[in-house]
């Protein structure tokens, strides 16, 4: 279980509070509206904005991470940048989430090719971001959390950019992915569709507060409010 009690921070004039519980192992789909606090929810997971209070925790399992770097934490960030390198090969960018010398092992090379073909970019390594499509430098980010071998992968709207063919099939692969590698996936969407079709269940995030949380299925049933707004429902 992912825990997060009292986790809070202040962003500007914005004031957000996080207790939430989050099953590992699962898809979770973090939904609301632009400004609602989704990212904000991520960023405090991964370190990436310290909480301003003396009470917060944040567990993964049995583990707190709320006091450990951002770089010692078991999460590993993608967002709608894929922040490839381009005067890298696929392969280079992919061994940066190894190590950063790029000086690998044999086993980690392996493991590098591993991932490479994992997310469908099999005899691909050698080229560079320029001489890729978009989907396929997605796939190459993708391909680096992995290596990373963290158990949670926080992604921050990835596939927004992408044609509605192409992110259907990146949200495939990440649900095969996140079964293969047992990972827990916190993905933040504005669509309900990805809610049904990839994520086992949702945190509805509004005004900087986990506002509800429940299946998938049950998401789309609510007739809370907000919820029911935010899916353009009449109340």
């Amino acid at each position: 279980m992912i825990n997060l009690k009292q986790v809070s921070c202040r962003l500007g004039e914005q004031q957000f509070l996080y207790n939430l519980q989050i099953p590992q192992g699962q898809v979770v789909a973090i939904m609301g509206a632009s400004g609602s606090g989704k990212s904000t929810l991520l960023n405090l997971l991964a370190g990436f904005i310290s909480t301003d209070k003396n009470t917060a925790r944040i567990t993964i399992g049995a583990q707190r991470i709320d006091l450990l770097e951002p770089a010692k934490r078991p999460v590993t960030s993608l967002f709608q940048e894929h922040n490839l390198f381009a005067h890298m090969s696929a392969f280079n960018n992919l061994a940066l989430g190894i190590r950063s010398s790029l000086k690998l092992t044999d086993l980690e090379k392996q493991q590098v090719d591993e991932a490479l073909e994992q997310v469908g970019l099999k005899g691909l390594g050698s080229r560079f971001p320029k001489e890729l499509s978009g989907g396929q430098r997605q796939r190459v980010a993708l391909g680096r959390a992995l290596v990373r071998r963290k158990p949670v992968l926080l992604l921050d709207e990835p596939f927004s950019a992408l044609d509605p063919a192409l992110r259907q099939e990146m949200s495939a692969l990440v649900k095969r992915l996140a079964t293969q590698h047992q990972l827990t996936v916190l993905l933040v969407t504005h669509e309900p569709k990805d809610a049904l079709e990839l994520a086992n269940s949702v945190v509805f995030v509004e005004a900087g507060r986990a506002h509800w949380s429940g299946s998938s299925s049950e998401f789309l049933q609510q007739n809370d409010r907000h919820i029911k707004a935010y899916l353009g429902q009449s109340c």
